[in-house]
């Protein structure tokens, strides 16, 4: 691409960033514009919901870059600014302001937003949802101030409230329709492990059950759970999932579905036009499927991809999902995409805190989560790239090393 020719980048997030860091380290010279929402710079949002909301870390630390990186690039980062319409028969954005800013090529990192409570009180003050730093922010101080709170999802968001709430020294209740915290991710067995966690720092568990109503009259005072207790709290943290913005894609005739739909070279179904991010629903030649994953590492590895096919490059997109999380003293790292799994086996004793969980399917691994254990990320995800069958004695022994563990090797 020329230095005549302009790239924009919708969604100053960390794919965003990281795909105008990229452009410029792969010698683009041409105009690269990167549009926030948000007042701020980008950040990173792991933080918001652990070190960031307890006070442990400073705000300067979360963002992607120093703050005058996008200006010594050459990077136009317009913060403040919505985007109202992409317009691709004119390959034009329109802005809030009735600006239209042309474009050569486009790449969408407008991420993902809560999904959002709906029964009765859900709108009443004291009911918070956790993405932006302003939430966190608002969510710190009124943590600060409550003595019990109530949080609704024991997803991913949910659980690490949850645990930074107790960490602040607040009592926390938490309410999810799953059997354990993390059901869907997780499953009964290793979701278990998190159940157990979560009831041993002094969580109150109401497990396989929904939420009816926020009660109060004025702020929110509790909840009401769909089996008929009502929870008293001086606030409620919302944590039920996130929906993919896909709004402005859909609205330009880009295929969506559970996120705009790319290639394995992240190129929606508008030719010059890409995704990258919590928004994008990415085939996997690796995987043989579509996947949306909702994660920091995903993020920070997709918008350079993105970027490198914006320039030409056509490199398929194939890397092994991560994610990880910290939880009071559990540390854990997940590997791979398991939608559908027959077993799950431990190497070492979750009792004892420190353990790899494996699912299979078929006898393959499909993934791996390590607990307190460390550097053994890079075998595990080789483990699920071999697609071979494993012998289980081997996989849940730990004197066999897990480079060994597959046949072989």
């Amino acid at each position: 691409m020329s230095e005549s020719q302009t790239i924009v980048i919708v969604g100053a997030s960390l794919a965003g960033a990281k795909a105008a860091e990229t452009l410029r380290q792969e010698g683009f010279a041409g105009r690269v514009v990167l549009i926030g929402e948000e007042g701020d710079r980008p950040y990173e949002r792991p933080p918001l919901s652990k070190g960031y909301l307890r006070g442990d870390e400073e705000v300067v630390k979360i963002f992607v870059h120093e703050e005058g990186f996008y200006a010594e690039q050459g990077i136009e980062l317009r913060t403040s600014t919505l985007v109202k319409a992409v317009d691709p028969a004119t390959s034009q954005l329109v802005l809030d302001d009735g600006e239209r800013l042309a474009y050569d090529r486009l790449l969408l990192t407008t991420g993902a937003a809560p999904r959002r409570l709906t029964v009765p009180g859900a709108d009443l003050p004291g009911v918070h949802y956790l993405r932006d730093v302003g939430d966190a922010d608002g969510l710190a101080v009124s943590i600060g101030q409550a003595s019990r709170l109530v949080v609704v999802g024991a997803g991913w968001i949910g659980s690490e409230v949850a645990a930074s709430a107790r960490q602040m020294g607040t009592e926390v209740a938490m309410v999810d329709p799953g059997a354990v915290p993390l059901a869907g991710v997780m499953g009964p067995e290793v979701g278990a492990v998190f159940r157990q966690l979560h009831a041993s720092h002094g969580v109150d568990l109401y497990l396989g059950t929904g939420v009816e109503a926020v009660v109060g009259r004025k702020v929110a005072e509790g909840v009401r759970t769909s089996d008929g207790r009502v929870i008293d709290a001086d606030l409620v943290v919302v944590g039920i999932g996130v929906a993919p913005r896909t709004e402005l894609a859909e609205a330009a005739g880009i295929r969506v579905g559970n996120g705009i739909e790319v290639d394995e070279h992240l190129e929606t179904s508008v030719s010059g036009i890409f995704a990258a991010g919590d928004v994008a629903a990415a085939w996997h030649p690796g995987l043989g499927e579509r996947v949306r994953v909702e994660h920091w590492a995903n993020a920070l590895n997709q918008g350079p991809a993105a970027a490198r096919n914006m320039l030409g490059a056509r490199i398929a997109y194939d890397r092994v999902p991560y994610f990880f999380s910290d939880q009071y003293d559990l540390g854990m790292e997940y590997s791979g995409y398991a939608r559908i799994w027959d077993r799950v086996v431990f190497r070492g004793n979750p009792d004892d805190g420190k353990f790899i969980a494996f699912w299979l399917a078929d006898g393959r691994v499909v993934a791996g989560m390590n607990a307190n254990v460390w550097d053994v990320t890079g075998p595990i995800q080789a483990l699920i790239r071999s697609r071979a069958t494993v012998d289980i004695g081997r996989l849940t022994d730990p004197a066999v090393p897990l480079e060994e563990v597959a046949p072989g090797t």
